[in-house]
């Protein structure tokens, strides 16, 4: 399943990243992570303190992943409202939901302040980057000037974690793509009367 040369610590963090999404904490026991690592017992408590310590480092690399995806993209080329076109349309697996978002939704990780920090951060950092390409696009005179950015920042990330829901509640990915298709023709330049 990993590479020959992957150490033991990144197969433990790679297993309980993969459980996370796919079960919440409570379902991603310590005896699943090492199956999944394909380590032995003892392996994660030689490299981490417990299982917290070992989620916390896999929410992390998951904050980091999602966070930089989002840069590459809203860093890119383009106008402002090009580059917030290219976050909302970029490549998913829509139906199988955002691994972050799948955190937000797990009671104990919102429970507890070290693990639910790496997200909120990873999220704001987003939204605060969106936030100014809005106000950048606002300066070119791309997008209204009433426009807040810090709104319609929320607003980007609302579509699209509310569009993985409704696009995993009915089974189809054109939940999801609706959903971008409206703020996307709400935010068009060509909307803006002249």
């Amino acid at each position: 399943m990993y590479s020959a040369g992957m150490s033991t610590s990144e197969r433990l963090i790679e297993s309980t990243r993969e459980l996370l999404w796919e079960r919440g904490y409570v379902g991603t026991s310590p005896k699943a992570i090492l199956e999944r690592a394909e380590a032995g017992q003892g392996s994660m408590y030689h490299h981490f303190k417990g299982k917290p310590d070992l989620a916390l480092a896999a929410i992390r690399r998951t904050a980091e992943e999602l966070t930089a995806t989002a840069e590459g993209v809203l860093g890119g080329p383009g106008t402002p409202y090009q580059r917030i076109e290219a976050y909302l349309r970029r490549e998913r697996d829509v139906l199988r939901g955002c691994p972050i978002g799948r955190l937000t939704m797990d009671p104990d990780i919102v429970a507890s302040e070290d693990l639910r920090a790496p997200v909120d951060e990873a999220l704001d950092r987003i939204r605060e980057r969106i936030a100014g390409i809005v106000e950048e696009g606002k300066e070119q005179g791309q997008f209204a000037p009433f426009l807040d950015g810090e709104d319609i920042a929320a607003a980007v990330l609302a579509t699209v974690q509310g569009g993985y829901v409704l696009a995993r509640a009915s089974g189809s990915p054109a939940a999801f793509d609706a959903g971008v298709r409206g703020l996307l023709s709400l935010l068009s330049p060509d909307r803006r009367p002249a």
